[in-house]
């Protein structure tokens, strides 16, 4: 459990207080009764210095002398007596001076009824401290040098009751103003604390990553600049953590790319290793035949030589194909966009497109189109088209129909070319366009397919930034790519 700051503060005050009260209840025992000693000896010695001034004046007599020793009489309450050489009477106090005259015969002739504690003694006067039976007094005898002679008298009895009643009037005093004062320090103590455990609990706040408390205390003093400073400190601590997010962020999608190229790149040696793996051995084998001269006829001979060329130029158009995705998803190849004809373009595609679907006894179909302008690379719309005719081509069958259109959708011109036949699992969907992805491995293997050839039309469409994609038919596949169109 937290400890309160306020009630820390105020037993802090209240424990002072009560050590302040206890401290000056035990000086007032120590040393008070001294201290009231001290002042009345003091008195009676500057009493005393008076007369010896005025004895060395000779103004016994003077108004100024009587009016002075009056005084000191009336506010420090103390007796005198002086009597010079001839043992004349010069002054006597109002306040029991006479009686003093008796004391000081006494003292001069050495017959003090009761001994006293000295006090102080000089070579001019002695203090003493007596008890005449009225209670304590301090009592100075003095003679001066041209034989004057001193006695005053100053009570001192109820020191020490005035003592008891001080320190009793004290303590009672004491503990109420410590009793007041608790209550205002507990007031004020509560409008310090206050910020204090508001800014405790924007802290918190902090700890547990939320910003959005701030102080908004306008103190001039420490705490309100604390709070400005923790306020600031949110602002730059929420900014650093987004910044550390977003950098974070950044680095799980530079890990999980980096995973990809290299699972990719695992893919890619693994594929290149099967793909080459078949005509390397066909290759090999018909070649060591050869060597071996396992057959002496030329047309067996003849054979062998077809298959390791064909073998090999399969290699080779794989290895150009590799090189070409290469170079087209490196970006070194620049994308020239021109405005072109699109129907045009298809045309004459078509023209040359015609005798590889004759070949192989297939019906190609594209209605006629009025001219449709687009922005684009010719070249790369070309090789597109070229690798989606020869893919149709290699997978149509049933009615074996390859139909082309063009298609005009808001400022987009979509080419499709559909070819009849099976149409691609769903679970295959996804994934054409992925380098050596081959939906049915043993027809692709007989046409000589390496699968690289929709992987550059995803890398070509791409360069492009235009969409493409694949459909499924009841009775065939359409694949597809757009072009933006030109308004003029």
């Amino acid at each position: 459990m937290r400890r309160s700051i306020r009630r820390q503060l105020a037993l802090t005050f209240i424990g002072l207080m009560a050590l302040t009260v206890a401290l000056s209840l035990l000086i007032n025992n120590l040393f008070l009764e001294k201290f009231y000693i001290a002042d009345k000896t003091k008195v009676i010695r500057n009493a005393f210095e008076v007369i010896a001034q005025a004895a060395n004046q000779d103004n016994y007599t003077s108004e100024a002398f009587v009016e002075e020793l009056n005084r000191v009489c009336t506010v420090s309450n103390v007796t005198v007596c002086v009597m010079d050489s001839n043992a004349q009477m010069r002054y006597e106090s109002a306040n029991g001076g006479r009686e003093l005259e008796q004391d000081l015969y006494r003292y001069l002739f050495g017959q003090k009824e009761i001994p006293g504690q000295t006090m102080e003694e000089t070579s001019e006067y002695v203090i003493e401290m007596v008890n005449q039976g009225r209670g304590e007094s301090l009592i100075m005898f003095g003679r001066l040098s041209d034989g004057v002679s001193i006695i005053m008298r100053t009570p001192i009895e109820s020191i020490r009751e005035s003592v008891a009643v001080a320190n009793r009037f004290f303590l009672y005093t004491g503990v109420l103003c410590a009793l007041i004062g608790a209550v205002i320090f507990w007031l004020t103590a509560g409008k310090i604390s206050r910020p204090i455990k508001k800014l405790s609990d924007i802290s918190e706040q902090m700890v547990r990553l939320q910003f959005e408390a701030k102080y908004d205390g306008k103190e001039k003093n420490e705490i309100g600049m604390l709070g400005s400073n923790i306020n600031k400190l949110s602002e730059s601590l929420e900014k650093a953590i987004a910044e550390l997010k977003t950098a974070n962020n950044e680095l799980m999608k530079d890990i999980e790319k980096k995973e990809q190229i290299d699972e990719m790149r695992r893919e890619f040696l693994a594929n290149v290793s099967h793909e080459l793996k078949t005509p390397i051995a066909l290759i090999q084998g018909y070649a060591e035949g050869l060597s071996e001269g396992v057959s002496d006829d030329p047309e067996s001979r003849a054979f062998y030589c077809e298959v390791i060329m064909d073998e090999a130029r399969k290699m080779h158009n794989m290895v150009q194909k590799l090189m070409s995705l290469n170079q087209i998803e490196s970006g070194s190849e620049v994308v020239n966009l021109e405005r072109f004809d699109l129907t045009e373009m298809m045309g004459t595609f078509l023209t040359s497109a015609r005798m590889l679907a004759d070949q192989n006894d297939m019906e190609v179909i594209m209605n006629d189109y009025e001219p449709c302008y687009v922005w684009g690379d010719r070249m790369i719309v070309e090789e597109v088209l070229t690798n989606y005719f020869s893919n149709a081509v290699h997978h149509c069958s049933g009615e074996k129909k390859i139909v082309l259109k063009i298609e005009k959708h808001d400022s987009v011109a979509r080419v499709s070319v559909f070819n009849t036949g099976e149409a691609i699992p769903e679970e295959s969907l996804p994934h054409p366009g992925e380098k050596f992805y081959k939906v049915d491995k043993a027809r692709t293997r007989e046409y000589g397919g390496s699968g690289i050839g929709l992987s550059i039309v995803k890398a070509l469409m791409e360069s492009l930034h235009q969409g493409y994609g694949v459909e499924n038919y009841q009775n065939g596949v359409r694949f597809w790519f757009e072009l933006e169109q030109c308004e003029y």
